[in-house]
């Protein structure tokens, strides 16, 4: 489980880093897992991570297991997209989930530069998608906690979509 579309900044980071954590309104694992109708034991693992790509499937939802907004709404639990409402059970998922992205896309190397020249750093950011995060210059020359920082803000607002190999080994 870990932060959906529209999502405030809430997963940790790689490398270390320490995460920002959000004053949005949150849904604790518990709640999710009643929602979802097993047995709410306060533990995001396995079943609950199934329960829920099932809940998503079966609302035509994106079915990528991450409780962001339009999830917990069509839960019951969440205001919808642009709400900000997050999951209390993604900064451990979403750090692990990066790091396996960063692992796939650079073999986590922030300076890492594909061969075309097109995707740089550490996640293999085009310049465009930095620069729509907010991020200005070479992604590859910027600091790694940077990178983790806005990887992060766009593995909450869109996925691991962006990520369309690497994305799918999480």
């Amino acid at each position: 489980m870990t932060l959906g579309s529209g999502a405030a900044l809430a997963a940790g980071t790689t490398g270390g880093a320490s995460s920002s954590s959000t004053t949005a309104p949150t849904a604790t694992v518990s709640a999710i897992q009643q929602a979802l109708g097993i047995t709410a034991d306060g533990v995001a693992g396995p079943q609950t991570r199934r329960a829920l790509k099932r809940f998503q499937r079966a609302h035509g939802l994106d079915a990528d297991g991450i409780a962001g907004p339009a999830t917990l709404a069509a839960l019951g639990l969440g205001s919808g997209a642009g709400s900000g409402a997050t999951a209390k059970l993604s900064s451990v998922d979403a750090a692990t989930i990066l790091a396996r992205i960063a692992q796939c896309e650079s073999g986590g190397d922030p300076t890492a530069v594909s061969s075309s020249g097109r995707y740089r750093g550490k996640y293999q950011f085009s310049r465009a998608t930095w620069a729509e995060l907010g991020g200005s210059g070479d992604p590859a020359a910027a600091p790694e906690s940077e990178q983790d920082q806005r990887a992060a803000a766009l593995y909450a607002a869109r996925g691991a979509s962006p990520w369309p190999v690497c994305g799918r080994t999480v």
